[in-house]
């Protein structure tokens, strides 16, 4: 019986080429294994082989989705595969969402598939009803579970075989429910996931329920006229050449800037670098999203007391949430560190 052929999508980072810096590397199709596939091929056996590997740079593939997408699913199409595993991406959201996009293009042309990522991975929500994902941890240092679990699962996809549940096959919940029989029964499953919880060991439930932040809302400004008020925005306006590269998708960072003094976005000296919206609007008057001139008239009115110097930004398209949180943690300590009495955020 002649092997499976299993062709391979993975990052610059994964395939040795470089990181931040070269995450603009457009795709390449090489010929065998590279990086991670070692790993994949020793899993397999005699059932499978990976026959290529196609590599992109995360920016690239998430600042050009469309024609990236098509070059990659071409590349892959042109080996005839039986197979295509994507990742796996762990927690890095730009990969995760390539990993993603690459994945459901590849199940649309009827080939199997199967990627991994974090569970909190942009990605993760965004195709897990699509694609199988298998639940991985959240760095590279967990490649050698992510492997173990995704290969079992890989070859029995491409073979046809019936696909238990997610709790039996490791992939992420995707609101299709399959029957199994458990080894014990559910009142004896329930006290013991009980007393581990008791003593603050870690259980899993089998009904998880989504969990929402709550936060407890600031005292009221008694004197708008004497606060200072300071900008914070998801819509990715920065100074004109995005001089901190923050990535138009799953950023993995934010900027400060100084706007002592300025009174007015021009189309000049300000853009955005957020991929998730039409960019013209906010790129003609950089205003329409940070809303420093209306504050700047309500200051002369009297209305508002000053604003401070800096405006952070980040992109909120596709950002993973734990980075999300850092972004949050770091801004905020900041602006209390400023003695800032408000904050105003704004998005798309």
């Amino acid at each position: 019986m002649s092997k499976l052929r299993v062709v391979h999508y993975i990052n610059q980072f994964f395939a040795n080429i470089g990181g931040e810096e070269k995450a603009d590397y457009q795709p390449e199709l090489r010929e065998g294994v590279v990086g991670p596939g070692m790993a994949f091929q020793q899993n397999f056996g005699e059932e499978a082989e990976i026959v290529a590997t196609v590599i992109c740079g995360d920016s690239y593939f998430n600042e050009n989705v469309d024609s990236a997408t098509a070059t990659v699913l071409d590349m892959i199409k042109s080996q005839n595969p039986d197979l295509v595993i994507c990742g796996p991406a762990f927690n890095a959201g730009r990969y995760g969402v390539a990993c993603g996009t690459v994945a459901a293009a590849v199940k649309k042309e009827g080939i199997p598939v199967i990627t991994g990522m974090y569970k909190e991975n942009p990605g993760a929500d965004m195709f897990k009803r699509e694609v199988y994902i298998i639940s991985t941890k959240n760095s590279a240092a967990g490649m050698r579970d992510a492997v173990k679990k995704m290969a079992p699962l890989a070859l029995k996809v491409a073979k046809g075989e019936a696909i238990g549940a997610s709790a039996e096959e490791g992939y992420l919940p995707n609101g299709i429910r399959k029957n199994f029989f458990e080894k014990k029964r559910g009142s004896e499953r329930a006290v013991e996931m009980l007393v581990k919880k008791l003593n603050d060991k870690e259980f899993e439930t089998e009904y998880e329920m989504p969990s929402f932040d709550r936060v407890a809302p600031g005292k009221a400004i008694k004197d708008m006229s004497k606060a200072k008020i300071a900008l914070v925005t998801s819509g990715g306006i920065v100074p004109k050449g995005n001089p901190d590269h923050i990535e138009s998708s799953s950023a993995s960072k934010y900027g400060q800037y100084d706007i002592e003094g300025v009174t007015d976005l021009t189309a000049e000296t300000y853009e955005t670098a957020h991929g998730g919206y039409d960019p013209v609007y906010a790129n003609e008057d950089a205003d329409r999203v940070l809303p420093v001139d209306i504050i700047t008239e309500m200051i002369k009115e009297g209305k508002i007391g000053s604003l401070h110097k800096y405006y952070y930004a980040t992109v909120g398209n596709g950002t993973a949430v734990a980075n999300a949180k850092r972004f949050a943690t770091e801004i905020g300590q900041k602006l209390v560190d400023d003695h800032v009495d408000a904050v105003i955020l704004t998005s798309t």
